[in-house]
């Protein structure tokens, strides 16, 4: 979503006569988009920030703002340490971004636009032109979905991005029609919890499992992905469409973040550990070949070692092709942040490598039995590991290296399994 957000924030530039530049030291406009899932994205935004100073003493007329989720939430604080910022831009006033740079270009003071839309009745309508700029884009995002209604109790996405807001089914389809157009093969649909998209939608309310089966039946659109689903809102008719529609995916990015029921409650995931894993058996028993990763959090407050030898139990039970895993980071102004039960760092580092050294051995093992098999791969391009091999996914959303012509990039190739490595397979085309 933040790299949705990026683009969004370069074609509005466009749109008032800016392009991009080489290097930031070229820029007569800087803006840097921020996260906030996690403490140590913050630090680094604060690092960066700094730095933009010595830019502002040489250059004085670059115009400098900070934009995304740490915008939203320490508007104040940004202010107060970084004086040579000219604004800051929240989650959902990125369509200021213009005046703001044409005001901070004329010498206006400090500007701050961080006001979120209010839930009732919102949908998110007048994005910035898609196709600007997107040109031969073999694969893109199409936001279809703001904001989140589940307000887990170690998010902070409900506060900086706001209530759940869905745009109109008629202008996702629109913007998946022009990048078509321009030689896109893979739409990504994107959402905080994408497969709840549609509930809000006053008029023409879509479920997510039909707005999949109208993205495919836009020509020239060959794959189609989406992430990420929440667990308790993931029936029988999304497996349906994975496993019957060609151009959608045979991959589920599903978020379990913890093994055990009483941290999944602390947690106010709304779902149990039998629910998910009813939901996993059914997807996997009606597509065997699927795809299935998820998010991990380790050192949630008042995690036992007990409920830790329980996350890691449902890794070994649920075999996930891979995971994103972190020790859990409090966030200011979310309830687990206030709690007495904090684990200590040497305790969060310690359980986080162990759970790492688990789901490394399982992605090893998964990826050694799929040696022999033969995969559909988009071809997107030279790998960057090794430039004399192609790259490109799996539908399954596996990693595939290969050899292979130039002019092979952009079309979808069948390619063998030779051997396994951490990162995914070396394959060979058929």
């Amino acid at each position: 979503m933040n790299e949705e957000d990026s683009e969004q924030m370069a074609l509005y530039l466009e749109q008032i006569g800016f392009s991009p530049v080489g290097s930031i030291r070229e820029a007569q406009v800087v803006l840097l988009n921020t996260c906030s899932v996690r403490q140590k994205p913050e630090d680094k935004a604060f690092s960066l920030i700094g730095e933009l100073r010595f830019l502002k003493e040489r250059f004085p007329d670059t115009v400098i703002g900070v934009c995304g989720c740490m915008a939203q939430l320490r508007a104040d604080e940004i202010r107060r340490r970084a004086p040579h910022v000219d604004f800051v831009v929240g989650t959902g006033n990125l369509a200021e971004i213009p005046a703001l740079v044409s005001e901070a270009l004329q010498g206006a003071q400090f500007a701050s636009r961080i006001e979120l839309p209010e839930r009732k009745g919102a949908v998110v309508t007048h994005l910035p032109t898609r196709h600007v700029g997107r040109d031969g884009k073999l694969k893109a995002y199409v936001p279809i979905q703001y904001g989140c209604d589940k307000f887990c109790t170690f998010c902070i996405v409900p506060t900086t991005r706001g209530r759940e807001r869905s745009r109109p089914t008629e202008e996702i389809l629109d913007e998946v029609k022009r990048l078509a157009d321009l030689g896109t093969k893979e739409i990504c649909l994107l959402g905080q919890t994408v497969n709840s998209y549609g509930k809000n939608l006053m008029e023409g309310k879509v479920p997510f499992s039909e707005l999949l089966v109208k993205v495919a039946e836009v020509p020239g659109i060959e794959r189609i992905r989406f992430t990420s689903p929440y667990p308790r809102d993931f029936r029988r008719d999304l497996i349906e469409v994975i496993r019957d529609v060609p151009q959608v995916m045979e991959h589920v990015h599903m978020p379990l973040q913890a093994g055990s029921n009483t941290e999944l409650a602390r947690m106010k995931r709304l779902y149990t550990l039998e629910s998910f894993g009813e939901i996993v058996e059914e997807i996997r028993s009606l597509i065997p070949k699927v795809g299935i990763t998820t998010d991990l959090i380790v050192g949630f407050p008042d995690e036992t070692e007990d409920e830790f030898q329980a996350t890691l139990a449902a890794v070994n039970r649920f075999r996930f092709d891979w995971a994103f895993m972190f020790a859990y980071s409090p966030r200011p102004g979310t309830p687990a942040a206030d709690w007495s039960g904090q684990i200590d760092e040497k305790t969060k580092k310690a359980r986080l490598n162990e759970l790492i050294d688990l789901q490394n051995s399982i992605t090893k093992s998964v990826n050694e039995s799929r040696v022999g098999d033969e995969y559909e791969v988009l071809v997107e391009g030279t790998s960057p590991r090794n430039t004399g091999m192609m790259q490109g996914y799996s539908r399954e959303f596996t990693m595939m290296h290969f050899e292979a012509a130039n002019e092979r990039v952009g079309r979808l190739a069948k390619v063998r399994a030779t051997s396994a490595k951490q990162w995914g397979l070396v394959g060979e085309l058929i």
